[in-house]
């Protein structure tokens, strides 16, 4: 979906397509009909935005071979989608039965991780529809905390020196600008906007900048308006939001009966205390823990905030809450303030298929009506700031394709 800020921006809001466990082409397509047809269908819209996610091997098929990245990018236009970001985070296996600590590797030391960043790179130069002034991707924040020395994080700079390089090449190539940006995250050596303006002040902003997790904005106990007026300060550009929300327990005693049925063998759960916003160390073993469960045996004290990507529509039951509040207040300093390249929005709750028996999707359709009534949610968020329904995108253009269900 396409929206319209009233300075002219165009703001794209699509939904991350890692919430699907497809690991190769023929799957990624069938997704599409699958969930994401049905999904624009159900919003009522000409044109549906996607957060694509390519599995590694998926990435480096289609970097080789043009003719099917034409194929793919006609795939999208007959169905009246598009794509103007991509998940660059996970790597593969993403909806593995467990997956845990291994969404962190390869990290920013290993070429791995850079080969399958520019590949991505060079099959969303083919995807962006015409009229898109430019594509982001997003990453993880280089890497686990640890381990981490003098050695890794030179090895990590010099890599990041090569992607803004290779981005650049991508744009002499196509005439496409894409640019990646590092999303802090509890527990990564980045875990917060602070953080962040330590380690990435001095690498080469036209290219690189972050990605802004709300959910792990939320997590970090850090106040929305600080965070942005902190990266527009160190000159840091936000490339790229993903509209997220994560659980709050404002008594975790009290609680604890709800809390418990969130936990689950398949993602990390970072949790993080109140006090934590005032430590040195955002993963203070005092005040932070790597899994859910590992909170309620370290008995953290105060109020917790747990990175679990929850429906942004439909809040844990009390005494449990969303941090939709802290969803709110970061759109309205991104939209009063207008942080410059702010443009492209990513629904991104991955985590459907683990929630609490009771709140999990019972089939195909229903995932689908979930993901529309999110997207919904956050057009509604975003039309209440003053952004208004973009309108028709114009003609598809040379791209589009007949012949696919609409």
């Amino acid at each position: 979906m396409r929206l319209r800020h009233a300075d002219g921006t165009t703001v794209h809001l699509g939904y991350c397509t890692n919430v699907h466990p497809a690991e190769d082409l023929p799957g990624v397509v069938a997704q599409l009909d699958t969930y994401a047809v049905a999904v624009r269908r159900a919003l009522g819209v000409d044109r549906l935005g996607l957060g694509l996610w390519l599995a590694a091997p998926v990435a480096a098929a289609l970097a080789a071979d043009p003719a099917a990245r034409r194929r793919l990018c006609h795939e999208l236009t007959a169905r009246g989608l598009e794509v103007v970001t991509l998940n660059g985070f996970p790597y593969a296996a993403f909806q593995a039965p467990v997956v845990k600590g291994a969404v962190y590797h390869p990290d920013w030391t290993t070429p791995q991780r850079s080969a399958y960043t520019l590949d991505l790179a060079r099959v969303l130069a083919d995807l962006l529809p015409d009229d898109a002034v430019r594509g982001s991707i997003s990453t993880l924040p280089l890497a686990w905390r640890s381990p981490w020395d003098a050695g890794r994080a030179a090895t990590a700079r010099r890599r990041l020196d090569a992607l803004a390089e290779g981005l650049a090449a991508v744009q002499r190539e196509t005439g496409r600008v894409i640019r990646v940006g590092f999303e802090p995250e509890p527990g990564c050596l980045v875990e917060s906007t602070g953080q962040a303006r330590e380690v990435f002040s001095d690498m080469d902003t036209d290219r690189l900048g972050i990605c802004l997790d709300l959910a792990h904005l939320a997590c970090a106990w850090e106040r929305p308006a600080d965070a942005l007026a902190g990266l527009r300060a160190a000159g840091l550009p936000v490339v790229k939001v993903q509209v997220s929300a994560a659980i709050e327990a404002p008594d975790p005693a009290g609680g604890s009966e709800a809390l418990r049925r969130f936990v689950e063998p398949r993602f990390l759960h970072q949790t993080r205390a109140a006090g934590v916003c005032g430590a040195a160390d955002p993963a203070d073993p005092a005040y932070a823990a790597d899994d859910l469960d590992a909170a309620f045996d370290a008995r953290l004290p105060g109020a917790w905030r747990v990175h679990y990507h929850v429906p942004l529509h439909a809040p844990p039951e009390p005494p449990l809450r969303s941090t939709v509040p802290v969803l709110r207040e970061a759109l309205a300093a991104l939209f009063a303030g207008r942080v410059a390249g702010c443009d492209h929005l990513d629904v991104e709750t991955y985590t459907w298929g683990v929630l609490p028996e009771a709140r999990r999707p019972r089939g195909d359709a229903e995932l689908a009506a979930g993901i529309a009534a999110e997207l919904a949610f956050a057009r509604d968020e975003l039309t209440a700031l003053g952004l208004a329904d973009g309108g028709g995108v114009g003609a598809p253009g040379p791209r589009a394709a007949e012949g696919v269900p609409s």
